[in-house]
């Protein structure tokens, strides 16, 4: 089995690339291997590469920055993956493709199932929804959808989990958003599931998932468990306080969803188990993270 990975230098490809390693001939692709913003060639660059899965940890991430690049997100998040769709239709193979939280607007105030009208706040949620909609159309029986939300790993750049860190190391008193409310995610945890799901791959497979670590935080919540956690690994830190603040009060040029937590128990049943809790995965990435971080 060749499996064709996008993304591949990216804090979730990775985690997936020595789990994916047991299952066949991995194609590691970065953006010089498979760049999803040449859709024009898209087709080609991946078809030559002849795989029988592919997964999409590719994408644009900047939520952001992505009210001022809408033209670039929705080629990446938006047109690349119905191309990728393609290509697993016509070889017979399967695509798996990571999406997100912000599909959703926040306004229902219970976990979201996969069947819950999507309607995104921002130009990242609306690309990322253009690019579940046109798998949908390219690949409905070749493909698998996994909804995610909040992901940190100690590869790849930044993340929420990393700039705590940093800052708390420097800072004594930090200012973090108590009113949204997520799932924060390990890449770990979340890379593993994929990589249970690849064998599995066939039109039972096939539709849309969520899955996150299990449990809710807001990010006031999940910095307040970072330096916790940090603390107890013998981290050096010099916070003292970390004080709740509003939405309105750090505003930002996307809006975000206020409750974004995703409901996981259809994909628990294909996994045969539901996720760990995202404390676990937060100490687990912790561990690691600043092991590496040591001198």
């Amino acid at each position: 089995m060749r499996i064709l990975l996008t993304g591949a230098k990216g804090q979730l490809g990775q985690e997936l690339q020595p789990l994916m390693a047991p299952l066949g001939e991995v194609i590691i692709a970065d953006r010089t291997v498979v760049d999803l913003s040449q859709t024009e060639t898209l087709y080609d660059q991946v078809a030559t590469l002849e795989p029988d899965v592919i997964v999409n940890a590719a994408a644009y991430t900047a939520v952001d920055k992505a009210e001022s690049e809408m033209a670039l997100a929705q080629t990446v998040n938006g047109a690349a993956p119905g191309i990728l769709g393609q290509v697993a239709r016509d070889r017979q193979g399967f695509l798996f493709h990571v999406s997100t939280d912000y599909v959703f607007n926040g306004s229902q105030g219970r976990p979201y199932r996969e069947t819950d009208p999507t309607d995104p706040l921002g130009a990242y949620g609306t690309s990322k929804l253009a690019g579940e909609q046109a798998i949908a159309q390219t690949a409905p029986q070749n493909s698998a959808v996994i909804r995610t939300a909040w992901v940190y790993g100690t590869g790849g750049t930044g993340n929420f989990v990393k700039t705590m860190v940093r800052l708390g190391e420097n800072r004594p008193e930090l200012r973090v958003v108590a009113d949204q409310i997520g799932s924060p995610t390990w890449t770990g945890d979340l890379a593993g599931a994929i990589a249970q799901l690849i064998p599995q791959r066939s039109e039972d497979l096939a539709g849309t998932y969520h899955y996150t670590n299990s449990g809710a935080a807001s990010w006031y919540d999940f910095a307040v468990a970072i330096f916790e956690e940090a603390k107890i690994l013998g981290a050096d830190l010099a916070i003292q306080q970390v004080v709740p603040i509003t939405t309105a009060d750090y505003p930002t040029p996307a809006q975000r969803p206020s409750y974004s937590v995703l409901a996981g128990e259809k994909i628990a049943a294909k996994l045969g188990q539901p996720a760990p809790h995202w404390r676990q995965g937060l100490r687990k990435m912790l561990a690691e993270y600043l092991q590496r971080s040591s001198p």
